[in-house]
């Protein structure tokens, strides 16, 4: 399979969050997916607490949850609970389909039998991000990444909390980034207010928004355009 077919979006890799329990096994699958383009990140042994694994900003989660001390089907929908809806794969090192069927039973969606067949692996994390991708209910500009339904943001693999009103007004310009919104437009979008209160509610949240998805980046995306609102911009420059 060629590796273009899991290629990042933009400039951006796609990133697999990866969980296993067997450190060498989790290193020769870190590699290979390396190896075809996609940024790993390994997931802590999930019992020495969720802070990683709730905080990670992932394309995909990966986990084996295939262990004698381990509960499977309960690891599976703990594993499901964090991924949000973002695909989740299971990964059995035996190919057993006992094992194929109890994790589909519990939310998976997809699982497969590993047994150092890595082109299979590959071939459906491949499948599962060409469908995530078009899901609907995601927004993306640049290495801006918004999902509409679980409310989550994330930029450059960074995730950033954000309370509601800041939430609608960066949804509200990631849908036509590159293109200014007038203040009356985000009034009306984010206040329902078909006029002007007089107030400085929208520069106030805008720069609350601004200190948070811009500070700590290489470059800013939110600008105000002089005369004609604000955008957000899906380059630099």
């Amino acid at each position: 399979m060629a590796s273009s077919d899991i290629a990042g979006d933009g400039d951006r890799k796609l990133l697999v969050a990866l969980y296993h329990p067997r450190a060498e096994r989790g290193r020769a699958l870190g590699g290979a997916f390396e190896a075809a383009g996609l940024g790993v990140q390994t997931l802590p042994q999930h019992v020495d607490g969720l802070r990683t694994w709730i905080d990670s900003c992932f394309d995909i989660l990966l986990i084996n949850p295939f262990l004698g001390w381990q509960e499977p089907v309960e690891f599976v929908r703990l594993a499901r609970s964090i991924a949000g809806r973002r695909p989740l794969l299971v990964l059995s090192d035996r190919d057993s389909p006992a094992d194929r069927m109890a994790a589909l039973d519990a939310g998976a969606d997809d699982a497969v039998g590993w047994t150092d067949n890595l082109p299979e692996v590959l071939a459906r994390i491949a499948s599962l991000l060409r469908r995530s991708r078009i899901a609907a209910g995601q927004l993306g500009a640049g290495d801006l990444r918004i999902d509409l339904i679980d409310r989550r943001v994330e930029r450059a693999g960074r995730l950033i909390r954000l309370p509601l009103r800041e939430f609608d007004l960066l949804a509200n310009l990631a849908r036509v980034p590159d293109r200014p919104v007038s203040r009356d437009e985000l009034l009306r979008a984010v206040w329902r207010l078909n006029f002007d209160p007089g107030t400085n509610r929208v520069e106030v949240h805008m720069s609350r928004l601004r200190a948070k998805v811009d500070r700590g980046f290489d470059w800013p995306m939110l600008h105000t355009v002089k005369g004609r609102g604000y955008t957000l911009r899906s380059r630099p420059g």
